[in-house]
């Protein structure tokens, strides 16, 4: 006898307080340490306001970054016949938008404290170096656009 499955339903976030954005806010949530969401918002926006000294709009700037750090392809293990194929598939997007946040907070969190004082000024850091087309996020989404292409040859095995 089949068990029915339960359909798991999205939590839809609401937008951003300061600039009505959803995508701030799901950064901001996933910048949150122990449900301290007033903290995490308060580092986003001082990282926006640095931005902001530096002469450009932060939450255009903020669509742009995502924009840039979000992968296209991605390689997921296919078993075929006892072998494993590292297969490469288009990210969706709401898959690429969480790819480029975790990555953006990632690559921000292990620059040098030596260079700067507080988190959003690496955080401040990180959208400027992407907006550049440096950064360590733009070499992780790099890394994974050239293991994909070199498993190119597996993508008959797509399902």
């Amino acid at each position: 006898m089949a068990r029915s499955r339960k359909v798991i339903r999205k939590k839809i976030i609401e937008a951003d307080p300061l600039y009505g954005n959803r995508l701030v806010a799901k950064f901001t949530n996933k910048l949150m340490r122990d449900g301290k969401k007033s903290v995490a918002q308060s580092v986003v926006y001082k990282a926006f306001e640095i931005i902001k000294a530096k002469g450009h709009d932060p939450a255009k700037l903020f669509e742009t970054v995502l924009a840039t750090v979000s992968p296209r392809m991605e390689v997921r293990p296919r078993r075929i016949g006892g072998a494993s194929y590292q297969v490469p598939t288009e990210v969706r997007g709401e898959r690429r938008n969480s790819l480029a946040i975790r990555w953006i907070l990632t690559a921000a969190k292990a620059r040098s404290n030596k260079e700067y004082h507080t988190f959003a000024e690496k955080l401040a850091a990180e959208f400027l170096d992407i907006v550049e087309g440096k950064g360590e996020a733009i070499r992780k989404r790099n890394a994974m656009h050239k293991t994909a292409e070199s498993n190119r040859a597996f993508a008959h095995f797509r399902w």
